[in-house]
């Protein structure tokens, strides 16, 4: 089912900003190739406030879109998701970012090639790590995939929002982006790969799964638990 959104490109990044200022909300970071395709997949879940196209992981600051393309600036093309942690836990976040990639190429996603569209999972703090690497490694003992998992996990540094024209694609610039997803390949390899279980599984929320961590006592509100 196509996202539908009635909300003008201004009223999304209203909603995107005082997302982003909101101590309740969690970041969660990934990148899977075309930043387009990994918007709709995390947009739809319960829980998930918003979700930012843009560029994590180079060392150029405030990247544009050619630059990046170029492949000199060190990031990859992503998406920050503003999540309650509350409400949807990391690991469920994780199930769906397995489900929309091929964890066994680290030289691109489908027919977008380069270490800018390389698989990667950002982590925030260690909680994210630590479920991270454990969702990884169930993933590859479960021989789902006949070739090893490559998808690099590695501590987040930087995030730089994308170009407005990005933001929200799926919904608002749906024929243009139905139209590149359907010629990728990427919905035939999710489809094979994982077959009735493409869908992902909702993981209840719990204080092991949340991608949060414990804040110090004393500290000020955020999505950090108390201890």
């Amino acid at each position: 089912m196509a996202l539908r959104s009635s909300k003008t490109g201004a009223e999304e990044k209203a909603r995107d900003a005082a997302a982003l200022q909101d101590p309740q909300l969690a970041k969660a970071t990934f990148a899977g190739g075309c930043f387009w395709c990994m918007e709709s997949p995390y947009a739809k879940l319960a829980g998930v406030r918003t979700v930012i196209s843009g560029y994590a992981g180079g060392h150029v600051a405030h990247p544009t879109y050619a630059e990046v393309c170029s492949g000199d600036t060190g990031h990859a093309e992503s998406v920050q998701v503003l999540y309650d942690p509350k409400v949807i836990s990391y690991a469920t976040l994780l199930e769906a970012f397995w489900r929309s990639i091929d964890p066994t190429d680290a030289g691109g996603q489908f027919v977008d090639r380069g270490s800018q569209y390389r698989p990667s999972i950002f982590y925030h703090n260690a909680e994210q790590k630590r479920l991270a690497e454990a969702s990884r490694d169930r993933l590859a003992k479960s021989g789902r995939f006949s070739r090893p998992i490559v998808v690099e996990i590695t501590a987040f540094t930087n995030f730089y929002p994308a170009e407005d024209y990005h933001q929200h694609f799926c919904r608002r610039s749906a024929a243009h982006y139905h139209g590149y997803r359907a010629g990728s390949g990427r919905d035939e390899f999710l489809e094979k790969m994982w077959g009735k279980d493409l869908e992902p599984p909702v993981v209840p929320v719990n204080e092991q799964n949340d991608g949060v961590e414990a804040a110090p006592a004393g500290a000020a509100a955020t999505p950090e638990r108390k201890r």
